[in-house]
């Protein structure tokens, strides 16, 4: 069984669909597409539980499963979350990462000035955002653009980082 801190939730169950336990998807995952080709779906509560079908219907996706035959066996699964391990994500195209393999890693300017520790990346808009958590406590808010991101030490976990002079 995967531990809390190995699990990421890929969706959430909402609802039951009909009476014949099939259930409602709340995709979480940038990639819903993926729920299709899913033979087995994990819950977070360690369960492992055998796909039938799934099928999209507007913005969720219905799935039914072998061990779920009825609508109170669907409406006891809603709340739970579907998670799949780390090495089930897809590889991703080269400079691209996944968030929660930046987080911790420090953050320091060309010379070595330590500025923090990468906290999140968040995506407010067209651009992705840094949010350094700074060793006095603050939160530094930093574009991913390539002029303040000069390179990422996956090896030495960090980032090296140019802040603009208005920070």
């Amino acid at each position: 069984m995967m531990t809390m801190e190995q699990q990421i939730v890929i969706g959430k169950i909402v609802a039951p669909h009909g009476v014949r336990g099939e259930f409602r998807i709340m995709p979480l995952t940038d990639q819903p597409q993926r729920y299709a080709k899913m033979k087995i779906v994990h819950l977070d509560d360690g369960r492992d539980l055998t796909v039938v079908s799934v099928r999209q219907h507007k913005n969720v996706y219905l799935m039914m499963v072998k061990e779920i035959t009825n609508m109170d066996e669907a409406e006891a699964l809603r709340g739970r979350q579907l998670v799949i391990s780390p090495k089930e994500l897809p590889p991703l195209p080269k400079g691209q990462f996944y968030v929660r393999d930046i987080l911790g890693f420090a953050v320091e300017s060309p010379d070595g000035e330590a500025f923090g520790t990468v906290k999140d990346v968040i995506s407010p808009g067209s651009t992705d955002v840094f949010v350094i958590a700074s060793p006095t406590g603050e939160e530094i808010l930093l574009a991913a653009i390539k002029e303040n991101i000069l390179t990422i030490d996956w090896a030495e976990h960090k980032v090296v980082a140019k802040l603009p002079e208005w920070i």
